[in-house]
């Protein structure tokens, strides 16, 4: 899947000259499949954690330590990510939620585990530096992949995923291109163009100069009736 992903990058930007931002969850295996496969095209890319699964972390870190729907876990949320937005390093975040950690004396132990994955995963060495939002921000880049997900479930998943519905690949393939180009309100353009190429493959290309002859017969030169 990574390994198509960076196939169709390369498509769309061969001479590689925009920037190359990757979105991952963070997963070391993923991370090394997404730099092994920038080292064989030759590109360097920008990594970042995407933004809602460190949400989804902190989260569970707030649950633990307030418990189920208690409004000042929203608030203490928000907080930790308004740091992360504004440059603190995931080792500073993991260092405050050990702080409320410390200030909870009667945790569960199952809430300290929650704790403890949450402060290891912003704070691991390796993925620390996949949550530079501030620079991201800053630079005009994605940090979520909430617009790739919701355009995955309204173009595919809403057209492919019905009740009874059989694809073959090819048909798949060709339905859901269509779907995208009028979803990306290019339809009438590329209808336009495709009239055009299927009359220069069909018709013009047949004939030496490219024009085409009239099919119907030249009109006859009428006389005039000279009295």
């Amino acid at each position: 899947m990574i390994r198509d992903a960076f196939a169709e990058a390369l498509r769309r930007d061969p001479h590689k000259t925009r920037r190359w931002v990757v979105l991952v969850d963070g997963e070391p295996k993923q991370l090394r499949a997404v730099k092994t496969e920038a080292r064989r095209a030759g590109v360097k890319v920008t990594i970042l954690a995407d933004i809602v699964h460190v949400i989804e972390y902190i989260w569970a870190a707030a649950r633990a330590l307030f418990g189920e729907s208690n409004a000042k876990a929203e608030e203490w949320v928000e907080h930790r990510l308004h740091a992360l937005l504004t440059g603190r390093s995931g080792g500073e975040v993991a260092k405050t939620i050990r702080w409320w950690e410390a200030r909870h004396k009667k945790l569960d132990a199952a809430a300290r585990a929650a704790i403890d994955k949450t402060c290891r995963y912003i704070a691991d060495r390796t993925r620390t530096r996949l949550l530079r939002y501030k620079e991201a921000l800053r630079d005009g880049l994605p940090i979520a992949t909430g617009v790739i997900e919701g355009a995955c479930r309204y173009v595919v998943k809403d057209r492919m995923d019905r009740t009874g519905a059989r694809w073959s690949l090819t048909g798949a393939e060709a339905v859901l291109r269509l779907r995208a180009i009028r979803a990306s309100k290019d339809f009438d353009a590329y209808w336009a163009f495709h009239l055009e190429r299927d009359r220069e493959r069909n018709h013009a290309s047949r004939y030496e100069d490219g024009k085409i002859p009239d099919p119907l017969p030249a009109p006859k030169t009428r006389l005039k009736r000279v009295k």
